[in-house]
């Protein structure tokens, strides 16, 4: 059985208060990719960012990254046609870069899966963060990041976070030169 995890593929990230114009265009081969796994009978994760709007400015993300986003229902959803195979029991809710909770509930899986898969927003960020805490988790899982359904607001930090993945044993694959 091979996992898909699809990242914060959010509206807020694609085009609300942090989208940006590359992010739309990876909706197509997401969704693609998704029933890819769906037909096949392997598991489809899907991680979701969510803040609380008081705390948020708070918090060191929020110092840092001053733009509330995912603070409501609107802005949090799943985004366009990927949004139909995402429901509460295929969800991960988290409130930082990386979900420690995704890795801890993959484990119970484990031993049933040899590959898992991301792809999904920010490349640079949260994609990078869930590969690295997935690939410390399970070491002897091939961890894949399909470059063509991931992207950056910044196309150098996200090629930056894709060599990044790269060297540390994370298959990154569809990757342009």
């Amino acid at each position: 059985m091979r996992v898909l995890v699809v990242v914060d593929f959010q509206k807020d990230f694609v085009d609300g208060a942090l989208g940006f114009p590359e992010a739309a265009a990876l909706e197509g081969p997401i969704e693609a990719k998704v029933r890819e796994y769906v037909s096949n009978g392997d598991m489809v994760v899907f991680t979701k960012d969510m803040h609380d709007a008081d705390r948020y400015p708070c918090t060191q993300e929020g110092r840092r990254l001053p733009v509330p986003h995912c603070v409501d229902e609107e802005g949090s959803a799943i985004y366009g046609s990927v949004a139909r195979y995402c429901n509460e029991g295929n969800t991960v809710v988290k409130d930082r870069f990386g979900s420690e909770d995704l890795a801890a509930r993959l484990s119970f899986y484990q031993g049933r899966f040899d590959q898992i898969e991301l792809c999904g927003l920010v490349g640079s960020m949260c994609v990078l963060s869930n590969a690295v805490i997935l690939k410390a988790a399970f070491p002897e899982a091939r961890i894949v990041v399909d470059a063509a359904c991931t992207a950056s607001p910044d196309p150098e930090m996200n090629s930056k976070a894709l060599d990044v993945m790269e060297n540390i044993h994370i298959d990154v694959v569809n990757r342009q030169n």
